[in-house]
């Protein structure tokens, strides 16, 4: 069941008494697993509202709550140089659960196409990752959410490989390239940290040069920082990249990983590997045809100069 945006703004008066919406409109497309709307009061402050289609949803919003309300102390404690979408009130839910509202955070959502090198934004934007992964583990461990070591998180990706392979839609020549990185365990030394596990540029916003807010802590977990640079490297112009790396670095305490870019690039890669496992659970023949081309085009993107392409007839 999907709520409308006067169904969302009437839950947002019984959250935040005194609340009187003067607009409402929808927030994207309905996802299937919250409704979320933007509420502007007759003073002009903006709200969103976000309510659960289900009992599913209903908990990992409730464990999001959790988690923003000690990221909220961190960054009231000086340690997260950005907001985070803290709740202001709630309303029960009729089907149970309930729905949620919070201060619309200022910014706009990142524009990779005009993220530019040098000292301004793409910088900032590094620092902000960094000082998320600077973050103490025991905020994400003391909440029970999901919890990895290095090694346990390597052996996770090759599962994941290993399924997918299974279905006869990876290349051969890519499958081999993605086995030998992940049997490397050199590449694979690194200090778990706090990571937000979801980036992107709709969930970052941002104002002039400043990262002001990230939202959508549903998936945040413990585990590889690489993941939460993977959708700059994959995206962004190189050379904003760069700055981004650069200043991400000069802000973390931990030196001793010099696989973090490769296994960042490796993460980018294996995102079409979970878009080709989504389309298999769900039965889904679009998803999995869209994950196969996106599959055979990474295969011939990176497949070295003087190896021949196996789908193509071998020269005589």
């Amino acid at each position: 069941m999907h709520r409308s945006p006067l169904a969302l703004a009437a839950l947002a008066t019984v959250a935040v008494p005194g609340l009187d919406p003067y607009d409402a409109r929808a927030l994207g497309e309905p996802d299937g697993e919250l409704d979320a709307a933007l509420v502007v009061d007759g003073q002009r402050h903006r709200w969103i509202v976000r309510a659960p289609t289900d009992a599913g949803s209903g908990a990992a919003l409730e464990a999001e709550i959790a988690l923003v309300d000690l990221l909220d102390d961190q960054r009231t404690a000086g340690r997260l140089p950005f907001a985070v979408p803290k709740p202001v009130g709630f309303a029960p839910l009729a089907e149970g659960g309930r729905a949620v509202v919070h201060a619309q955070i200022p910014g706009a959502a990142l524009d990779l196409g005009e993220l530019a090198p040098g000292p301004g934004l793409a910088a900032e934007l590094g620092r902000a990752i960094a000082a998320l992964h600077e973050l103490p583990v025991a905020v994400v461990e003391s909440l029970g959410l999901p919890t990895y070591t290095a090694d346990v998180y390597r052996r996770r990706r090759q599962t994941e490989v290993d399924e997918a392979a299974r279905t006869g839609r990876i290349p051969p020549t890519l499958l081999a390239r993605w086995e030998q990185r992940l049997e490397d365990v050199a590449w694979w030394r690194f200090r778990p940290t706090v990571v937000h596990a979801e980036l992107s540029p709709d969930r970052v916003l941002v104002d002039g040069e400043k990262v002001t807010g990230i939202l959508d802590w549903s998936r945040a977990i413990v585990a590889d920082p690489a993941d939460d640079l993977a959708w700059l490297l994959v995206a962004a112009a190189p050379d904003a990249a760069e700055s981004v790396l650069e200043a991400y670095q000069l802000r973390r305490t931990e030196l001793l990983d010099p696989h973090l870019t490769d296994r960042a690039l490796l993460a980018g890669e294996l995102a079409i590997v979970r878009w080709l496992l989504f389309g298999v659970h769900t039965a889904d023949d679009e998803i999995v045809a869209d994950a196969t081309a996106m599959l055979a085009e990474l295969d011939e993107h990176t497949r070295p100069d003087d190896e021949p392409n196996d789908s193509e007839p071998a020269a005589v």
